[in-house]
């Protein structure tokens, strides 16, 4: 149910009085701690870095996403895709039509594209396909691997060194939990991945900054990043933009900070010549 115009007008001019912001405040916060799973994440303040984000979330509450509870997610992505994974599968198609045979996937969880994306693509023969993520989550993956990859095409790693020489650098929905940004990891491989598929980014037009995700389970530290910041970090590396897209189903609402918030996140492919 909808408020009329004139009473959300009220609501949202007495939100800026100092005392009941202040009350609206402690309630989120009591509202944003007490979060539990559920389909939503909830989004809380807005800082300048990783560690003061970090700094922020009390110590009683579990962080990131290395526990059982939080490997246990996005099981049901194993079997289907989501209209912004497309362009992610048109373009793996097309390198790997075009010879791509190795994929290094950031923040991969379990494997989930790897295995809701071959119930659309045919996957090369010798296709290696590594995913880098937290210990929890990727002794969950090699559990779900043995019942699940009769092929044994996917493989799990602790290294973020091991992206270098790899044909296809992918994230989905990963670079925002990271404590270095993707041109720190790519500027520190000695052999540069030359395509790059990226996917559920969030990217401000203007600035770079953190918030604090509850993603139900535990709270996370989440990277916001400037939209020419991020650009032009890959470009200074030799990536050059081929492609982006939006995906208007993902959102980041953060109360209190229109305008931090996000509408909308973004998937990129970048390349750059060998």
């Amino acid at each position: 149910m909808h408020m009329h115009p004139t009473i959300q007008a009220m609501a949202t001019q007495a939100s800026g009085w100092p005392g009941i912001r202040g009350m609206l405040r402690a309630n989120y916060e009591r509202r944003f701690l007490a979060h539990a799973s559920t389909m939503q994440n909830l989004y809380r303040g807005v800082f300048p870095t990783f560690a003061q984000a970090q700094a922020s979330i009390p110590a009683s509450r579990p962080q990131g996403y290395d526990n059982a509870e939080s490997a246990s997610f996005y099981r049901e992505r194993t079997r289907r895709v989501f209209l912004n994974d497309y362009p992610m599968m048109w373009w793996l198609n097309t390198l790997f039509d075009a010879g791509s045979r190795s994929v290094f996937d950031l923040g991969g969880h379990i494997g989930i594209a790897y295995y809701g994306y071959q119930r659309f693509l045919r996957y090369p023969d010798g296709l290696r396909w590594q995913v880098l993520d937290v210990p929890a989550v990727m002794q969950a993956g090699a559990t779900w691997a043995a019942k699940n990859d009769s092929l044994g095409r996917l493989g799990f790693t602790g290294r973020r060194e091991d992206a270098d020489g790899v044909d296809i650098f992918f994230a989905a929905g990963s670079l925002q939990y990271l404590d270095y940004t993707l041109a720190e990891l790519l500027a520190s491989l000695s052999r540069r991945p030359p395509h790059l598929l990226l996917n559920s980014v969030p990217i401000h037009v203007r600035e770079t900054y953190f918030t604090v995700q509850n993603t139900g389970v535990s709270c996370c530290p989440y990277r916001v990043t400037a939209e020419r910041e991020f650009i032009d970090g890959l470009a200074a590396l030799g990536y050059r933009l081929r492609d982006r897209w939006e995906n208007t189903d993902r959102r980041c609402d953060i109360p209190f900070y229109p305008e931090h918030s996000l509408d909308r996140y973004f998937g990129f492919y970048f390349s750059r010549e060998a």
